[in-house]
């Protein structure tokens, strides 16, 4: 929020609002009105029952807004560029919905190399079944790199494109905590995971275990190293937090003998753009 540097009292859509979360933080931070825009009516029903102040919702498609042009002072999508068949409408579209010298900004996750938590699973998928390479949202959304998303931007008609990387670590008592997402069936992954049953999903989750580098002290699971920072050039991306639970993968014991804080870096590529010299 405080690289947005929004104005006191801004008038924001969130566009692909889900639940709320965004919606809220927007709020706190001290915006005065909030529109958020969501295919799903299930999510907007529980965002009205979580998202307290000057907030409305409504059934929206991301590429089609009901926003009137200029209406807002920012326009902002968390998580949801590289699901929407035709992501350049949507940035048009969120270009139409603010004032001149608004401010238009996204958020997704790097899942070609910054979201380490996701990037494990399919390194270890590819290695045991290389058709799984397909499934692989590495390759399947290629909207988080920096010409990517520059270009992008820069089509809808936005000036002063800046990008950054967010870290955000993700702490897991252990292995199994880790891993017990990857057994819900949703998403790729999950579903992929889902899909291989009670013989390939433990070789999976063993082979991802064993590519686990050790934490500093030699005892505590540290998967996958903190990324560099931003000033480096690099606009990786990914994301992910859990709370302990305990975990039993199907067909595979509990790894309840691992050390805690099994680690992972989460990174997200973040893009804002102050709409400027848009023609009409």
């Amino acid at each position: 929020m405080a690289w947005l540097a929004l104005p006191a009292g801004a008038r924001c859509v969130d566009v692909g609002c889900g639940t709320g979360g965004l919606g809220a933080t927007l709020l706190a931070a001290g915006a005065g009105e909030m529109l958020g825009l969501d295919r799903s009516a299930g999510y907007l029903a529980a965002a009205r029952g979580q998202v307290r102040g000057p907030a409305h919702f409504a059934v929206a498609d991301a590429q089609t807004l009901p926003a009137r042009h200029g209406r807002f002072d920012a326009a902002l999508s968390a998580l949801v560029l590289n699901f929407v068949p035709h992501p350049e409408r949507m940035i048009v579209e969120m270009a139409h919905a603010v004032r001149p010298g608004g401010v238009v900004a996204v958020y997704v996750w790097d899942y070609a190399g910054g979201m380490e938590l996701i990037r494990g699973f399919w390194d270890a998928a590819v290695t045991l079944d290389p058709a799984a390479s397909a499934l692989d949202e590495g390759r399947r959304f290629p909207l988080c790199t920096r010409p990517a998303l520059a270009g992008l931007f820069e089509s809808a008609g936005l000036g002063a494109v800046e990008a950054r990387a967010i870290d955000v670590p993700a702490v897991f008592r252990d292995f199994d905590d880790y891993w017990e997402p990857f057994l819900s069936g949703q998403g790729p992954a999950p579903g992929y995971c889902a899909a291989l049953g009670r013989t390939g999903g433990p070789r999976c989750a063993d082979l991802c275990a064993a590519r686990c580098p050790q934490g500093p002290t030699g005892r505590s699971p540290s998967l996958f190293a903190p990324g560099p920072p931003a000033a480096c050039g690099r606009a990786k991306a990914a994301v992910s937090e859990s709370a302990p639970r305990e975990c039993n993968p199907a067909g595979r014991p509990a790894l309840s003998g691992r050390s805690p804080n099994y680690r992972t870096t989460t990174r997200v590529v973040c893009w804002f753009a102050p709409w400027v010299n848009r023609t009409q």
